[in-house]
């Protein structure tokens, strides 16, 4: 079976900062993203949960896109812009794929 290098940008981000995210995707090209909500956590302050909170406001999504290495920089530059200004990560790395037509 043949398999396909290409990079996994992950993002965590506070969910009320989705919509720009994945808005800011669209207009990169993206061919696609999996946004997940994420549950639970620990960080710089500590242990957190998005249970009984009465608001999206404190909760976190994750952002999940699979690109080919010549469009690494072009879509990581303007997310990377955009997360420094909110609460939230970005990890990179390495994920081989069967299907690399699609990304």
């Amino acid at each position: 079976m043949d398999m396909h290098r290409k990079k996994r940008i992950e993002i965590l981000l506070e969910a009320p900062a989705q919509k720009r995210l994945t808005d800011l995707l669209d207009r990169l090209d993206v061919n696609g993203y999996t946004v997940l909500p994420v549950i639970g956590g620990k960080g710089h302050h500590g242990v957190w949960s998005r249970e009984g909170l009465p608001s999206a406001a404190g909760t976190m999504v994750s952002v999940s896109i699979i690109a080919s290495e010549e469009r690494l920089n072009e879509v990581l530059e303007p997310v990377f812009e955009l997360v420094r200004r909110h609460i939230g990560i970005v990890t990179v790395s390495e994920v081989m794929v069967i299907r690399g037509d699609r990304f």
